[in-house]
Parts: structure tokens; C-alpha cells; sequence
């Protein structure tokens, strides 16, 4: 398509055209981030306007405009007309101070105006500000939205970017010139990915109970399944909070990256009411579940949003929390079924959950240190850490051996397995998977979550099958 002379000056507008992302969202989840209650307190700015909300998250947040989503084929359109000899100039509801930084990092544009804390510059307020700026129909402005209707109206060529193709119609009628960059390509695909069901494999604990206590009944399943759904569905809640609170980190990560948040394959602002309705379904299959059950739920929920605001900055501190999310899988699991847990079972969790936690933080040093950086982006560890970390890993992971061991020997096996010798199969299994695990995260071989690669490992899935055969055959022989 042949694009039409400069007609003087191209507005860009910033959030969903030149960026895959809305400035005020990034604000928002990143002044949470650095501390909740700035960014709660920054949410009290909007009863003085929409503008003073920004300049309020502006403030608070740190949004590193170097690692954003932006559009290439946009930067493309604007490079394109600067060659051509016409100003550009980009133009956005977002504050001034945020559209000065991405204007600086881009080193595209001739003039930068933004939204400066008591007037929101948007849809008419937008277009009143050009036409007085530049006259009627004497610019071009590339937007995204329905807000952009009326810039488009008194410009003298319309650009839409990514745009449905209803939007695309009303534009072409209120314009005398459209042209269009891009188009609307919304897939499910990104949703389902950032609700990470490859993690849900994790929420298998809730079924250990029912296992352990080898009841089978029914009853018991639904509820073990139940407890599974209920889980998933939150899990999945808090996994998109944190990705939203963590979308610094991630783009400066090789591969979170491409996390569909990180990437701006989701806008924001539906990652906000994903989780809202994620937490609310799971809620809802809670209650059915009982109010014991709830109120583990509520804790899990309360203990992921404070390690995913504070408490993954805290070194150690993450790491028991960690482990303390993975054991409140089997206490749920036990709540739900009314299954009383054992000692055993729960002294065998944390520190088999402590050492797996471990693992996950050692695997991210080797990386970091791979990388020729001092510390974890968004963690409270530095190089010089990893040894310690790893000896915490081997530490935990044999002392949860130990553990299996002496409950091999208790009176409770005697009760449940016919043949417990087989048991002490089990221990030799996780003595050596342990080691292995530890070995393969020391020499940068492991993904970040050691549940997670232990699924995808093909030994790691045969030492499973071997557990399960000595648990089987304890109990048949």
C-alpha cells in the first residue's frame, strides 16, 4: 500500500499503538510491587481525576522503558515518515514524565505531550489539543482504540494499528484518509499460557492423603479432585498477580521474557480481571468443599500474595514460604477429605518442599552467574550465595530421606503394607533423584522450577514409576 505524503506531522499515540502495553497499568502493577501500600495510596489519587491517578503511579513506580513490548511495525511507520521529511510527535493519556521517558529511549520523535496531572489527554480532550496545535486535517495520528474516533475525525490521515475490524469501518467513516498498520490477532492461546497449567502438576499433593491412608472410596476422590480444582484455579489467580507484579524482572530475563504479560501478548488490563475471576471460581469450589477447607485456601492465597509482593525478596524467608505453600497442598488435601495427616508425612513434606525450594533458587544463580550478573533480579541473593544455597538443598533433600527411613520402621507401615521392606526402595530412589537434581542445578542444566523439569526429565518420570511400583508392591506382597 503506498502511504500518503507527510502531511506535516505524525501523532503517535503510546499505550496499544506504539506499545503493546497500557502505561497506567504497568504504573500500577510496578508501584505495587516496590511497595503495596505506595501503590494503594496512589489508587486514592483518582478521586481528583484519571490524570492525577497517573501523575500519582508515575511517581511511585519504576517502569524501565528499555525492556517494554514495543511495536515494531510502528517504530517502523515512524521511522518511515521521518525519512520522509515530516515531524512526529508523540501524544498519549499517559503522564509526562513516563511519555518523556519512552520519547528519550526511542530517539523518534520531535515533540512529546502527555497527560500532566489535571488534564487527561484522551479521546476529545486529545483532539481538541491537536486541532489546536496543528489546525484541522493538517497531521496524522496512529491509534488503536474507539477514544481515538474523535482525533481520528479532525485528522488528516487516519492510521489504525492492530485494530478489529468494526473500528477499522467507523475510523474510514469519520476520516478523510485511512490507512492501517497491522491487525487484530487475538488467540486464546496467550490466556491459557499464563494461567501456566503446566504447574497445576504441582496441585497432585492434594491427593497424597488419600493416597498414604489408601482410601479409595468415591466419596474421598471427589473431594481429593475438588481440592485439585480448587487449587488450580487459584494457583492460576496468583500466577498471574505475580507475573503482573513482576513484569520488570521478567522482560529482563532470556526466557520470561516471552511470558505472554512480559511480551504484551495479553493487555494488562485483562490479566487484572483474570485473576479477579480466577480467585472467585476457586472460591466458589471451596465452599462447596467446606469452610475448614476455605480457610486453607484463604491462607494459601494470603501466604502467595505476600511472598509475591514481599516475601520473595527476603532471602531464606522465600525459600521456607516456598516450602510451606507445597505442604499446605497436603493439608488441604487432608481437610478436604477429613483425612488425619501423619507427623511423618508432614516432617517429610517441608523438607523435602525446603530442598526443592532450594534447588529453584540455586538454579537461578547459576543462571544469573552464567550471565555475568551480581544477584537475582527481584531476590534477595547475590552470587556469592550459591554455595550456601546449594549445601541448604543437599542438607533438606537428605534429612526428608532420613524421615522416610524412620517411618518406614514405624508401627503406622506395619498397619497399612503387607510387605514394608519394599519401602526402603523408595528411600534409595529419592537418595539418588535428590542428588542428581542438585548435580544437574550446579551445572546450569535445570530449568528454573525443579517440579517442572522433573516432569519433562525422562529419568526424573522413570524414578516416578519406580516409586510407585516399591509403594504398590509394599502393599500386594
Amino acid at each position: 500500500m503506498q502511504h500518503a505524503s507527510a502531511p506535516g506531522t505524525l501523532a503517535v499515540d503510546l499505550d496499544g499503538t506504539l506499545l503493546r502495553s497500557d502505561m497506567l497499568f504497568e504504573s500500577f502493577w510496578s508501584a505495587l510491587s516496590r511497595d503495596w501500600r505506595s501503590g494503594l495510596r496512589s489508587v486514592a489519587a483518582l478521586s481528583q481525576g484519571r490524570a492525577a491517578l497517573k501523575r500519582a503511579l508515575a511517581g511511585a513506580s519504576d517502569v524501565d522503558v528499555t525492556t517494554l513490548p514495543y511495536d515494531a511495525a510502528v517504530i517502523e511507520r515512524v521511522r518511515d515518515w521521518r525519512a520522509r521529511g515530516g515531524r512526529t510527535a508523540l501524544v498519549t493519556a499517559s503522564d509526562q514524565a513516563i511519555a518523556e521517558a519512552v520519547a528519550a529511549h526511542l530517539g523518534l520523535f520531535d515533540e512529546v505531550h502527555g497527560s500532566d496531572g489535571d488534564t487527561n489527554l484522551k479521546g476529545e480532550e486529545k483532539a481538541a489539543f491537536l486541532e489546536t496545535r496543528y489546525g484541522a486535517g493538517n497531521f496524522a495520528y496512529m491509534g488503536d482504540s474507539r477514544a481515538d474516533l474523535a482525533v481520528w475525525a479532525r485528522a488528516g490521515t487516519a492510521i489504525t494499528v492492530n485494530a478489529p475490524q468494526a473500528l477499522r469501518d467507523e475510523a474510514a467513516a469519520r476520516a478523510p484518509e485511512i490507512e492501517h498498520v497491522g491487525a487484530a490477532n487475538r488467540s486464546w492461546k496467550p490466556y491459557l499460557k499464563a494461567l501456566r497449567p503446566h504447574q497445576w502438576m504441582k496441585n497432585v499433593l492434594v491427593l497424597l492423603p488419600m493416597l498414604a491412608a489408601h482410601q479409595f472410596i468415591p466419596l474421598t476422590l471427589l473431594q481429593s479432585l475438588g481440592a485439585f480444582l480448587a487449587f488450580s484455579l487459584v494457583a492460576s489467580s496468583v500466577y498471574v498477580v505475580n507475573d503482573l507484579l513482576d513484569l520488570s524482572a521478567d522482560r529482563a530475563h532470556p526466557r520470561k521474557r516471552n511470558r505472554p504479560f512480559a511480551a504484551g501478548a495479553i493487555p494488562i488490563a485483562d490479566g487484572s480481571w483474570m485473576a479477579a475471576g480466577l480467585i472467585g471460581a476457586g472460591t466458589l469450589v471451596s465452599v462447596l468443599l467446606g469452610m475448614p477447607f476455605l480457610i486453607i485456601i484463604a491462607v494459601y492465597f494470603i501466604t502467595t500474595t505476600a511472598y509475591s509482593l514481599v516475601l520473595k525478596r527476603r532471602a531464606i524467608i522465600d525459600i521456607c514460604t516456598l516450602a510451606l505453600l507445597y505442604t499446605l497442598r497436603i493439608i488441604a488435601g487432608g481437610t478436604a477429605t477429613g483425612i488425619p495427616l501423619s507427623v511423618w508425612l508432614l516432617a517429610f513434606s517441608i523438607f523435602f518442599f525446603l530442598s526443592l525450594a532450594a534447588v529453584k533458587r540455586q538454579a537461578e544463580l547459576v543462571d544469573t552467574i552464567g550471565r555475568d550478573k551480581e544477584g537475582i533480579s527481584g531476590r534477595g541473593y547475590t552470587a556469592s550465595d550459591l554455595s550456601v544455597i546449594s549445601m541448604m538443598a543437599i542438607a533438606s533433600g537428605y534429612v526428608s530421606v532420613l524421615v522416610m527411613a524412620l517411618y518406614v520402621n514405624s508401627i503406622n507401615v506395619m498397619e497399612l503394607y503387607s510387605a514394608p521392606a519394599f519401602l526402603w526402595g523408595i528411600c534409595l530412589v529419592l537418595l539418588y533423584w535428590i542428588s542428581r537434581v542438585v548435580m544437574i542445578a550446579h551445572r546450569g542444566h535445570m530449568h528454573d522450577d525443579p517440579v517442572i523439569f522433573a516432569v519433562r526429565d525422562k529419568i526424573s518420570r522413570g524414578c516416578l514409576l519406580v516409586i510407585v511400583g516399591f509403594a504398590v508392591a509394599s502393599a500386594i506382597f
